[in-house]
C-alpha cells in the first residue's frame, strides 16, 4: 500500500466540532479510524481525534474510485484525512449519544497518511482490564476518550489555578531540580555528578527551602506547579514523581493562606463544571481524632460519639461493661435492613478483624427492627441520634447501622489504655464498614451538588511525636514548620515538647489529604532548636543547612504557605481510581516505566565517567 503525503491539505475542523448547522459545508477532517464498517455500497469510517468522533461515509455512487479503494484497505488506527461535505443523517439514523450524531461527512477524497499494526487493545473499547498492557502501550491507551477527558480536566485545573494566583499577585517562579539532599520524610533520588567525583545532587521532594529563600529575597508571593520526586513505596495514590501546586507568601495569617487556597480550588473546580462550598469547615487535630479517629476525616459520614459519660454505673452493669472503660459508638446511615444471617456474618467479620487488637464489640444491632434483635439502651440511642441529626438533620431509623465498641482488656496493665489509640482503631472500623455498606446504598455517590465535596481544614497538629524506641521526641513535620507562637513564648518548645502545637494545617477532601502547609520558622534560634530535635548537632545543621541558617540572619520576614497535590485533585474530579489514570506516563507499583523500560542499566562508559561501579547486576 502506498501512503499519501499531506502536502498543502489543511484541516478545517476537528472531529468533535461539526453539528447540524454545518450541513452543506465542505470540510477536511484528520484523525485515526476508530471503527470501520463495510456495508457493500457504503463504507463507514468513524474518524476520531481528541475532540470526539465524526462518521465519514464513502458511497460507491458518489465518492471517487480512489477514495473507495483506500477505504476498503484501511483499518482501525490508520491515520487519514477525509475531504468531503457535511450532510444531515436520515432522522431514523441520528445517534443521540454522539455530539456529532445528527451529521456525517460524505467523503469524496481520502488520504491515508499512515497505516497501523493491529494494536494489543482497541482505543474504541471503554475499559481495558490489563493495566500492565495499558502502561506498556501507553501511547495507545492515551487515545481512549476517557483518558483524553482526564487530561482535558487536568489542563483546565492547571489553567484555573495559574490564572487565580496570578490575579492575586503571585509570581510563578521555577526552582531547581538539581539540589542537595534535605530531610523531607522520604528517600531522595540521587544524581551523581560527573564533574565533581563522589558527590551527588538530589531531586527535590519539594521546593521547600527555595520558596522560603524567595520570601527572604522579597518576592512576597510565589507559586509554582512543581515536579517533585520521592523514592518511596508506591500505592494507588502515590507515584515516585508527582506534581504539586506550591505557594508561599510573606506576612500571612493562617486565615489568609486558607482564603487563597479556597479561591483557587473554587476556580479549578468551576473550570470543569463543579461547585464547592466555601469557607471550608475547620477542625483541630485533637478534635478530628476524637470525633473521627483519623486526621483526614471523611465528612460524608457522621462523627463518632463518645458514650463513656452516657453510661450510668447501673447501665454499665446491665451491659456488662467495665466501670472504667471508655465506650464509643457511630452510625452509618441508610445501610438498609440486614438479615439475621448478614448480621451474624458482620459480627464475626468485625470481631475477627479487631478482637486481637484490643477492641471488642459491645453490640452491633439493627435499631427498631425485628424483635429478635435487642435494641440499644435508650441513653446510647439518644446520643447516637444526636450525632446523626447534627450530620444530616434526620433521626435514627431501622435503615441505619449502629455500632458500639469498647476496649478489650486482656491484662491488668491494659487499664492504662491510650484513649487516642482507641479513637483511631474505632475510626478505622467506621471507615471499613462504611466502604463495605455505604457504597452499596449510594451514600458516597455524587448527587451533582456542592455537598459532593466535603472540604475540611485540619489545624493545630502536634509539633512532636514520641519515639518509644529511642525515648526521644521527633519532629512530626518537615523541619521548617513553626511552633505556635504561644508555645515559644511560654517556653514549652524547650521544656515540654509533648505540649507544643505546630502552626501546620492540612486541607482534606472526602477523607483524602489534598495538601499540607504551615507557617514557617523565620528565626534562626527557633530553627536551630528544631534541627536539634531531629537529632542534628549544630555542626551537622551548619554543614547541611548553613546557607539557609545564614539567610535567616538577613531580615527574614514571617512567611508561610502550602502545597497541594495536582494529581490527586484531578483524580477526584475525573472520577478516577488511581493517580495512574491522570498522569500521562506513570510508573507501576514497582516504580517501573513499562513503556520505555526504565529504570535501566547504565553503560560501563557512563559509569566510568561518573566515577561509579556497579555492585549489583540483574
Amino acid at each position: 500500500m502506498t501512503l499519501d503525503f499531506l502536502g498543502s491539505t489543511t484541516r478545517t475542523h476537528r472531529c468533535g466540532e461539526l453539528r447540524a448547522a454545518d450541513a452543506g459545508k465542505p470540510v477536511v477532517l484528520m484523525g485515526w479510524i476508530n471503527r470501520r464498517r463495510d456495508h457493500g455500497d457504503l463504507i463507514f469510517l468513524d474518524l476520531r481525534d481528541r475532540t470526539g468522533i465524526t462518521q465519514v461515509v464513502l458511497d460507491k455512487s458518489l465518492s471517487g474510485h480512489d477514495a473507495l479503494a483506500k477505504a476498503e484497505t484501511s483499518r482501525p488506527e490508520y491515520v487519514i484525512a477525509a475531504l468531503g461535505k457535511v450532510r444531515l443523517r436520515d432522522e431514523s439514523l441520528v445517534n443521540p449519544k454522539m455530539p456529532t450524531g445528527e451529521i456525517e461527512v460524505l467523503a469524496t477524497e481520502l488520504l491515508i497518511l499512515n497505516d497501523a499494526k493491529t494494536p494489543p487493545f482497541s482505543p474504541a473499547d471503554d475499559a481495558i482490564q490489563n493495566e500492565e498492557m495499558r502502561l506498556k502501550y501507553r501511547y495507545i491507551d492515551l487515545r481512549r476518550a476517557e483518558m483524553q477527558q482526564n487530561f482535558l480536566v487536568r489542563h483546565k485545573v492547571n489553567q484555573a489555578i495559574r490564572q487565580t494566583l496570578s490575579d492575586e499577585g503571585f509570581l510563578e517562579i521555577e526552582t531547581p531540580f538539581m539540589t542537595r539532599s534535605t530531610p523531607e520524610g522520604a528517600r531522595d533520588y540521587l544524581v551523581p555528578s560527573r564533574v565533581h567525583p563522589g558527590t551527588f545532587y538530589a531531586l527535590p521532594q519539594s521546593p521547600q527551602i527555595f520558596k522560603q529563600i524567595l520570601m527572604i529575597s522579597g518576592f512576597d508571593r510565589y507559586f509554582q506547579i512543581a515536579r517533585c520526586f520521592r523514592d518511596e513505596d508506591l500505592r494507588a495514590d502515590r507515584q515516585p514523581e508527582f506534581t504539586q501546586i506550591d505557594l508561599e507568601m510573606t506576612f500571612p495569617t493562617q486565615d489568609q493562606v486558607f482564603a487563597v487556597v479556597e479561591r483557587f480550588l473554587t476556580a479549578s473546580f468551576s473550570a470543569v463544571g463543579e461547585t464547592i462550598n466555601t469557607p471550608f469547615l475547620r477542625m483541630s487535630y485533637d478534635e478530628a481524632i476524637r470525633k473521627y479517629g483519623i486526621d483526614k476525616p471523611d465528612m460524608r459520614l457522621p462523627a463518632m460519639a463518645d458514650l463513656t459519660d452516657v453510661l450510668t454505673p447501673e447501665l454499665r452493669t446491665t451491659l456488662k461493661i467495665e466501670q472504667k472503660l471508655p465506650v464509643l459508638g457511630f452510625v452509618i446511615p441508610s445501610v438498609g435492613e440486614l438479615s439475621s444471617t448478614a448480621r451474624k456474618s458482620l459480627l464475626s467479620e468485625v470481631r475477627a478483624s479487631f478482637g486481637d487488637s484490643g477492641l471488642d464489640l459491645l453490640d452491633l444491632v439493627r435499631l427498631r427492627t425485628a424483635e429478635q434483635f435487642v435494641p440499644l439502651a435508650d441513653a446510647i440511642s439518644e446520643k447516637l441520634n444526636a450525632e446523626l441529626v447534627a450530620f444530616n438533620g434526620s433521626s435514627l431509623t431501622s435503615n441505619d447501622l449502629a455500632v458500639v465498641v469498647t476496649p478489650k482488656l486482656e491484662t491488668p496493665e491494659m487499664w492504662n489504655f491510650d484513649r487516642q489509640w482507641i479513637w483511631k482503631r474505632v475510626g478505622q472500623l467506621r471507615l471499613e464498614l462504611a466502604k463495605k455498606y455505604a457504597d452499596k446504598h449510594g451514600l458516597f455517590e455524587k448527587k451533582g451538588t456542592p455537598d459532593d465535596y466535603k472540604f475540611l481544614w485540619v489545624t493545630d497538629f502536634p509539633m512532636y511525636e514520641w519515639n518509644e524506641e529511642k525515648k526521644t521526641w521527633d519532629a512530626a513535620h518537615h523541619p521548617f514548620t513553626s511552633p505556635h507562637e504561644e508555645d515559644i513564648i511560654s517556653g514549652a518548645l524547650f521544656n515540654d515538647k509533648g505540649a507544643v502545637r505546630a502552626s501546620a494545617y492540612d486541607v482534606v477532601l472526602n477523607g483524602l489529604e489534598l495538601g499540607s502547609g504551615s507557617i514557617r520558622i523565620h528565626r534562626k534560634d527557633v530553627q536551630a532548636e528544631i534541627f536539634r530535635s531531629l537529632g542534628m548537632s549544630d555542626e551537622e545543621a551548619k554543614e547541611r543547612f548553613g546557607f539557609f541558617l545564614d539567610a535567616l540572619e538577613y531580615g527574614t520576614p514571617p512567611h508561610g504557605g502550602i502545597a497541594l497535590g495536582i494529581d490527586r485533585i484531578v483524580m477526584l474530579l475525573a472520577g478516577a481510581q488511581s493517580l495512574r489514570e491522570v498522569i500521562a506516563f506513570p510508573k507501576t507499583a514497582k516504580a517501573i516505566d513499562l513503556m520505555v523500560d526504565a529504570p535501566s542499566h547504565a553503560t560501563d562508559m557512563q559509569l566510568k565517567e561518573l566515577h561509579l561501579r556497579p555492585t549489583v547486576r540483574s
